[in-house]
């Protein structure tokens, strides 16, 4: 592996471990066993790092929300999509730990976001519209369809932030990837009502096996702590 895809890797590593305030060049160096001049070389500053980082959670999520065209969608698809987003999520679970910092810091990165989120947005529209194709949801006008999207978009890129402020910073640190996935099941009871009689019971069925196991909120055990 060449030494700028460690340091990236690396840096990924120690941002999501310890925070990303808490994470120097000087600290990347030493984890790798490089001097920090040999970073300098391939990094300017840990804000270029953090950029590039960011690029690649962007084509991952990209591979994640490509949609076939050929054909309608079905309950294993939307379980792979609700998958595959929260599972990228903790793999780069420090950018949604303090985004609007990082997005303050860097330009280039408050750019890049906007137009991701754009296309995320419109990625889950089309998402929803061809399991209304499948039968899985009923069918939706536009505005209804791009409301879905954009609350589906605030819970996903949100969740990490609850949890770290409704929990403390301690217990965020000791999150698992089991308990970040509970966020699943605040997703799908958003999609509940929109859902076809016919799949109504399996959705249900699937949303059990995100149900949060710890303290309950309103009356109903809706969200987890780490």
């Amino acid at each position: 592996m060449k030494t700028r895809d460690k340091i990236l890797l690396s840096s990924l590593e120690l941002f999501n471990e310890q925070g990303e305030r808490n994470v120097t060049t000087n600290h990347i160096a030493a984890y790798l066993a490089i001097s920090p001049g040999n970073l300098y070389y391939h990094f300017r500053n840990k804000s270029d790092i953090i950029y590039e980082i960011f690029q690649e959670y962007e084509k991952l999520v990209d591979y994640y929300l490509d949609i076939p065209e050929n054909r309608p969608l079905n309950l294993d698809d939307m379980t792979f999509y609700l998958e595959s987003v929260f599972d990228g999520l903790w793999s780069y679970r420090f950018l949604h730990r303090d985004l609007e910092n990082l997005l303050d810091r860097d330009q280039r990165l408050r750019n890049d976001y906007r137009e991701f989120t754009d296309r995320c947005l419109a990625a889950i529209s089309r998402i929803f519209e061809k399991l209304a194709e499948g039968g899985v949801l009923e069918p939706q006008p536009d505005t209804l369809r791009a409301a879905m999207s954009l609350n589906v978009w605030l819970i996903v890129t949100n969740w990490m932030a609850f949890l770290k402020t409704a929990h403390g910073e301690k217990a965020s640190a000791c999150l698992t990837l089991r308990e970040l996935k509970q966020g699943i099941y605040q997703v799908l009871t958003l999609e509940i009502p929109y859902v076809t009689p016919v799949y109504r019971e399996q959705v249900l069925e699937l949303r059990e096996k995100y149900r949060p196991t710890m303290p309950e909120q309103e009356g109903e055990r809706e969200v987890s702590v780490g």
